[in-house]
């Protein structure tokens, strides 16, 4: 398969790996599968309402979650928090609804950089970074910034 699209992080960082249903919609997520696979490797898997995570490999325990709030409306999105080199890896999102009885896949590529051997300067600790899904190479959202910026022009709105 193609890549849907890739995302860009650095070790300690937390990333976003979207998935989203296609067409949106409400989902029931009652009888409803969600796994997030490196191959054959389950890096988050969702059934019956519910995170199932005795089958998920060591290496991303306690490291990813699900916007669970978010699921029924077809946000499906993998959050991997301190970011490892080990995570360096193309992700497939595979999802099926028991109504329609199909299965949908879509594919993303995680680059991760170790920022003290990349030229750019290191993003400050913590930071999020959330991926938009194109097609093409697209540099993650880094959500602190973007927050910080809103927040200054809605000051100087007020003044």
């Amino acid at each position: 398969g193609q890549l849907d699209t890739t995302c860009h992080a650095f070790i300690g960082e937390t990333v976003v790996l979207p998935c989203t249903t296609s067409p949106p919609g409400e989902l029931s997520l009652n009888r409803f599968k969600l796994y997030w696979q490196i191959g054959k490797k389950i890096v988050h898997f969702f059934q019956n309402g519910q995170d199932s995570l005795k089958d998920q490999d060591q290496n991303f325990s306690n490291r990813t979650s699900l916007f669970l709030d978010q699921m029924k409306h077809g946000n499906l999105s993998l959050k991997i928090t301190n970011v490892q080199l080990l995570d360096d890896a193309e992700y497939t999102c595979i999802y099926r609804q028991p109504e329609d009885h199909q299965t949908q896949k879509s594919k993303i590529k995680l680059n991760v950089s170790d920022p003290v051997r990349t030229e750019k300067p290191p993003s400050s600790s913590g930071q999020s970074q959330i991926c938009s899904g194109s097609p093409t190479d697209v540099p993650c959202l880094a959500l602190l910034p973007l927050s910080f910026l809103i927040l200054v022009l809605l000051q100087l709105w007020h003044l």
